[in-house]
């Protein structure tokens, strides 16, 4: 059988194409297959994002902020997000909400299958799997088959431990989240506390880094609970869930087509924003160009447009200086948020900001170090 679509991953950008095609009237009857080699059945992260008007997952929006924090050692901002929410979604109930949508829809097949490959003909493309192959018009991959070599010259990864913890007694704000905490030490790297309240009782309390290599687990939840002891001064709290997560930020080059009729998604597309590691907003961009383009019978491989472009050099620039140690993530960050309006920065890495905005948050770092990365990525 031939198929008008195959989604290769069923993660978030592969859910996310999903679902869109089954919300467009002209497009919800083709047949679509969806290839991933575990059912997505376990709470296995967490999407932060922010936005200025409701999305397509508002109703499953776990928690959401209006008020952020910046803490360094020698600064405390709270951050007024202006006309954007800052929202949080489980992965648990992102997929619950996509998968029992799609069972209303015959012409969608589910396989759990391992990508090995995934091939191109003349007017289709071939996935082959550990079992089979499949056949599609086109082909929407999200998988690493095609992903470049990360290594340690042309990436840092974000990496993070993070603990759902619910104290005994009432000691969070639920309004105000900390974006990141840099006073914790850098001596690993890059290193941040990012803590989310979704009630009184209850956080997201995250350890994270942006460094060439991951840490041994210990490290992960010793940081953990000397923040919260030391920092939150918790003394007596429960576990409720846990997550682990490896996030590239690569000057390595993801391309959004590897083949005729293949588009790559998500991470493997480079969606992923090489400076920040954020992706949920992203993707969902991306997948409502597809989709557009779809509609309109258009071929869904879409060109980078000139201010993607320079968005992507400003993210390697500012990528270059961290991984060449001109700068650390703490000295650029707290110079950004110590002297930009929130709203202006979550702008910034979202894409959406002005040229006027943009010259403003560079004049807010040192010229020297980022001149020579700006001048050596281009």
């Amino acid at each position: 059988m031939k198929y008008d679509y195959i989604i290769a991953g069923s993660g978030c950008a592969g859910l996310s194409l999903l679902y869109s095609l089954l919300q467009s009237p002209s497009l919800q009857s083709k047949s679509i297959l969806v290839i991933d080699q575990a059912p997505k059945n376990n709470n296995d992260r967490t999407w932060c994002f922010w936005e200025k008007t409701p999305g397509l997952f508002e109703s499953i929006v776990h928690a959401k902020w209006n008020t952020l924090e910046f803490l360094a050692t020698d600064l405390k901002k709270e951050l007024n997000l202006g006309s954007y929410t800052y929202k949080m979604i489980l992965g648990l109930d992102f997929y619950n909400f996509v998968l029992d949508y799609a069972q209303q829809f015959e012409n969608v097949t589910f396989l759990q299958e391992t990508v090995t490959g995934i091939d191109a003909e003349d007017a289709a493309a071939i996935v082959r799997t550990s079992e089979n192959s499949h056949t599609g018009t086109y082909v929407f991959n999200s998988t690493q088959v095609f992903n470049p070599k990360i290594t340690e010259q042309n990436s840092l990864l974000q990496h993070f431990k993070g603990w759902v913890i619910q104290s005994e007694k009432p000691v969070f704000n639920p309004k105000v989240g900390r974006l990141m905490d840099f006073s914790v030490s850098q001596k690993q790297g890059a290193t941040f506390m990012y803590v989310l309240p979704t009630s009184t009782t209850e956080a997201l309390v995250e350890y994270t880094l942006f460094s060439p290599r991951v840490l041994a687990q210990a490290t992960y939840v010793s940081a953990l609970k000397k923040y919260i002891k030391e920092d939150l001064n918790i003394d007596n709290y429960t576990i409720k869930h846990e997550e682990f997560g490896v996030i590239p930020m690569s000057l390595a080059k993801f391309e959004k087509t590897s083949k005729p009729h293949v588009v790559n998604l998500g991470t493997a597309g480079g969606f992923t924003k090489a400076s920040s590691g954020y992706t949920f907003q992203f993707i969902q961009k991306n997948v409502a160009e597809i989709v557009g383009h779809l509609e309109a019978g258009k071929h869904p491989n879409l060109t980078t447009s000139f201010k993607d472009k320079v968005y992507q050099w400003y993210d390697r620039t500012l990528l270059d200086v961290l991984l060449t140690k001109k700068l650390t993530g703490k000295e650029v960050f707290t110079r950004i948020f110590q002297k930009i309006p929130a709203k202006k920065i979550l702008a910034f890495l979202g894409n959406e900001s002005s040229f006027a905005e943009d010259i403003s948050i560079m004049n807010s770092l040192p010229l020297k170090p980022f001149l020579g990365s700006g001048i050596k990525q281009l």
